[in-house]
């Protein structure tokens, strides 16, 4: 009678890939005991809808964050990571319209969603409207935290097409500027829409 097998023998460890931009795990052949096709290339299964366009995730980034996988995974490097416990804002992106940090929320919870992110904001080479009025009226310092800022204003914007100084101060509590920007945004944001009132 032969000797038992041990469980590692019986169940030799899965190979793994490196992380990076479009990385795809690549399987060997199935032989031995995964050769009925459990063992064989992973397929990409997962997509998001991001700037009105189906981006497939690689499976190896299916378990990040949303965030994590439109920066380093689709290459989409508007939304920034601040302080990853999503306090600080600069890491939003529009989901189904709305603010949402982009750190907290698993990828797994994007798929079927509405994502829109900073590089989607025009659909040309120029400028949004939102973009050029914080460019007119010199509104970055150092800039880590305007793509969130900026969303933000989006979406605001979108509820309230002209919005007191006092809504403007509600939709971007939220977002932590260390340059002090926010009397500049509150201003550019006013005199944008004062002729939409």
């Amino acid at each position: 009678m032969g000797a038992a097998m041990s469980p590692a023998a019986r169940h030799p460890a899965q190979p793994t890939a490196p992380r990076g931009i479009g990385a795809r795990i690549q399987y060997p052949l199935a032989v031995g005991p995964y050769s009925h096709g459990w063992f064989l290339q992973r397929q990409i299964a997962m997509q998001l809808n991001v700037n009105q366009q189906s981006l497939n995730v690689p499976p190896d980034w299916e378990d990040d964050c949303l965030l994590q996988v439109l920066r380093e995974a689709l290459g989409l490097t508007g939304a920034k990571l601040g302080c990853g416990a999503g306090l600080c804002g600069a890491c939003t992106v529009l989901v189904n319209g709305q603010p949402t940090r982009s750190c907290l929320m698993p990828v797994r919870a994007a798929v079927g969603q509405s994502i829109q992110t900073l590089e989607g904001l025009s659909g040309s080479s120029a400028l949004a409207p939102v973009q050029a009025t914080w460019l007119a009226a010199a509104v970055p310092q150092c800039g880590y935290c305007q793509s969130g800022q900026i969303m933000a204003t989006v979406a605001l914007l979108r509820q309230h097409p002209s919005p007191s100084a006092e809504q403007i101060d509600e939709a971007l509590a939220g977002h932590l500027c260390r340059c002090g920007t926010q009397p500049r945004i509150r201003a550019a944001i006013l005199n944008m829409t004062k002729g939409s009132a």
